[in-house]
């Protein structure tokens, strides 16, 4: 299969690209930059310039190929209204090209915030609180399935951890770092998975997911944050103690999510069997290292 990749030299897109090429199928991997076109080509990838700002460019690539996973998305939170806004435009042109062909489209959207108070399921459609706002773009991939596309979302867990993450972790480590204090937010719990393991998730779903289904990239169900905050405390020697939301700023509201979700579903679904290390078992490893040293 002939697959278009945007967000595929990020860092789920980085380990796609090459769990898709050992299974045997062609990348074509949306890139803005120079750079990132190079990288594409040295890991065995087609690279295609473009970006999310452009839908007509888009709909071009995606008619070209046999598949998409979009994984790309402007992680702007200062302006996270206009970042959702260019996802939904970014989905409605890929998905449009893909009408009527019976051509698999995966899409990406977020587990936390799906059921307060409980463990979400992949049955749970509508998030709460800080995931809703990308629940419209996450409803446009799965309507695509009346539409003749074989759609389907992969719903990740925040933590999507492992050595050289630039993600939502490393800022907690970070904030540790610069504060002298690995702070934990009371009730926080957050879904977790490897990285490895949500790349192969991609793959399967875009070989196998039926029409219209959604998917839960989750591993542990939901770690609590304060034993995030003890591992990382362990590991660069700083006092351990409860904070408020506003001591890591942007991040705050997320880490302080009750949010546990399963991903029983999808794993009967699709065979999907989760093996790499669990988060705490990472940070502990020294996962995070290269955001432990002073900058």
């Amino acid at each position: 299969m002939r697959v278009l990749v945007t967000g595929a030299t990020g860092w789920i897109g980085s380990a796609l690209v090459p769990e898709l090429l050992v299974a045997g199928h062609e990348v074509v991997g949306l890139t803005r930059s120079d750079a990132g076109a190079n990288a594409l080509r040295a890991a065995g990838a087609e690279a295609m310039r473009g970006d999310l700002t452009d839908p007509a460019g888009l709909a071009a690539a995606a008619a070209s190929v046999d598949g998409v996973v979009h994984l790309a998305f402007v992680h702007d939170f200062s302006d996270y209204d206009a970042s959702v806004g260019t996802d939904q435009r970014a989905v409605a042109a890929l998905t449009g090209a893909l009408e009527g062909t019976g051509r698999p489209f995966v899409g990406t959207a977020g587990v936390l915030g799906i059921a307060a108070g409980r463990t979400a399921t992949e049955r749970d459609l509508d998030p709460d609180g800080v995931g809703a706002a990308r629940a419209p773009a996450t409803r446009a991939v799965l309507d695509a399935a009346e539409k003749g596309v074989r759609s389907s979302v992969v719903r990740l867990a925040p933590s999507v951890h492992g050595a050289g993450d630039p993600g939502f972790l490393a800022t907690l480590v970070a904030t540790a770092r610069d504060t002298g204090v690995s702070g934990w937010v009371e009730g926080g719990r957050w879904p977790a998975v490897h990285r490895s393991d949500a790349a192969r998730l991609y793959r399967l779903a875009l070989e196998g997911a039926p029409a219209g289904s959604l998917l839960h990239g989750v591993a542990e169900e939901g770690v609590p944050v304060r034993e995030v905050a003890e591992v990382v405390g362990r590991r660069m020697g700083l006092p351990v103690r409860p904070v408020e939301p506003d001591h890591f700023g942007w991040l705050g509201p997320f880490l302080a999510a009750d949010s546990p979700a399963s991903s029983a579903l999808t794993r009967e679904l699709l065979g999907w069997a989760p093996a790499g290390p669990g988060l705490l078992e990472d940070l502990a490893a020294g996962a995070y290292a290269h955001v432990e040293a002073a900058p």
